[in-house]
Parts: structure tokens; C-alpha cells; sequence
């Protein structure tokens, strides 16, 4: 909320979403390491796309250029899971998740992701709260912005690939935003 991206959680949830959808397609199961990876792999992918369209002078506002990643993100989703037997299962899958069949292992995996991303934003608060709350002073340091959007995106993202297979895009937006809000 503080750096004006509200739906970038929502957007970075479908890029993983589309990511996990193309790994199905090329014969993974959606459950599988492959899956994850690719998941992560897209997340990344779309980290670097929003930090790199956030500039000192913005024409088009970074929240128009994550709305566009999300609409194409969803349209390529629905495209790619035609292409699967199953892929109206798989869309309910990626927007609602399935929070009741979570197994235990799940939950421990997870809890370390979050843990492990929780202590790398505690110790680059400084940093991520200047560009967040400050960005034209930390442009006038010469922090390199790019690269700490980047991390904080990515980091973001870590979080919601890993989210999204549990909870589904609809529910990580909704405990990721609703809340701060």
C-alpha cells in the first residue's frame, strides 16, 4: 500500500499461476518440484518487469503496467489450460487453491520460505522503506532503486508462488492486501 502497487501481489500470483500452467502442459504435475520451479522461474521473471518500469519520472503508473502483467498473465493462463484435459479444473485450482488437502510437510516447507523471507526484509528494512516511502531521496544516494525493486519484488514473489498452490491467487491477494488496508 505504501508503494502504490496494491495489485501487485494479484499479479505476481497469476504470473505463478502461469508458470506452474506451462509446466502442466509440458507433462509436470502441478504438485511437482518441476512446477514449483517454473512457478518461481515466471515470478522472477515478472520481478524484473516491474522493476525495471519503475523510473524517477513515471509516464504510465507502475500500478497501469502490473494491471496489464496481470490481464495477460490471466489470458495466457486461460490459453495455455486449454491445451490441458483437465484445464478447467486447473483454473479453479490457480484462482481458489485448496487449503483443506494441505499436508503437514506443506505446512513446514512453507513456514520456512516465510521465515527465511521475513528475516531478509527485517534486516533490508531500511533500505525497501526508502524506496518505498522516499523514492526520490534514495534516487538523489544513488541507490541503485532498480536493483532493490527487484528484491523486494522477488522476495514478494518467493511468497506468493509458494502461497498461490495452497491458497489460490484470490486468497493470497485478499490476506496479502486486505489486512494492511
Amino acid at each position: 500500500i505504501e508503494r502504490q502497487v496494491i495489485f501487485v501481489d494479484l499479479a505476481l500470483a497469476q504470473i505463478a499461476a502461469l508458470g506452474g500452467s506451462l509446466a502442466l502442459v509440458f507433462g509436470f504435475g502441478m504438485d511437482s518440484a518441476h512446477s514449483y520451479w517454473m512457478s518461481l522461474g515466471f515470478t522472477v521473471a515478472g520481478a524484473a518487469i516491474f522493476s525495471f518500469t519503475r523510473l524517477k519520472k513515471q509516464k504510465i503508473p507502475q500500478e497501469a503496467v502490473i494491471g496489464i502483467v496481470y490481464a495477460v498473465s490471466a489470458a495466457l493462463l486461460v490459453m495455455v489450460l486449454s491445451r490441458s484435459g483437465e484445464g478447467d479444473e486447473h483454473i479453479r485450482q490457480a484462482l481458489i487453491g485448496n487449503v483443506l488437502l494441505v499436508r503437514s510437510e506443506e505446512v513446514v516447507k512453507i513456514f520456512l520460505i516465510y521465515s527465511a523471507v521475513g528475516l531478509f526484509h527485517f534486516f533490508c528494512r531500511e533500505k525497501f522503506l526508502l524506496i518505498s516511502q522516499r523514492p526520490e531521496e534514495a534516487f538523489k544516494r544513488g541507490m541503485n532503486v532498480k536493483l532493490w525493486d527487484f528484491l523486494f519484488y522477488a522476495s514478494f514473489g518467493i511468497v506468493v508462488t509458494s502461497s498461490v498452490k495452497i491458497a489460490g491467487v484470490l486468497l493470497v491477494f485478499s490476506f496479502l492486501v486486505v489486512p494492511a488496508a
